[in-house]
């Protein structure tokens, strides 16, 4: 998935956070709701300027900046 012409950064719209382009839906809230079990049809509902392409963006662009040489600490949770 080509994420670059469906996700967008400016400094002005959401103090330079990544949304979907045309929107201040940022990538972030679009990750929340999946991973709370929202399905892309409900997502899509309660907001319609979105599409499906742009929610696989959304996934595509955090695959893509995850995927950097960082280590991520976890802890440990007993």
């Amino acid at each position: 998935m080509e994420w670059r012409k469906y996700i967008c950064s400016d400094f002005k719209i959401m103090m330079g956070k990544p949304v979907i382009a045309g929107t201040r839906i940022p990538v972030e809230l679009i990750l929340e709701k999946l991973s709370a079990g929202e399905t892309i049809e409900q997502i899509i509902e309660a907001h319609p300027r979105i599409t499906r392409d742009s929610i696989l963006a959304a996934i595509a662009f955090a695959a893509e900046n995850l995927r950097a040489d960082v280590i991520y600490p976890v802890l440990e949770t007993a």
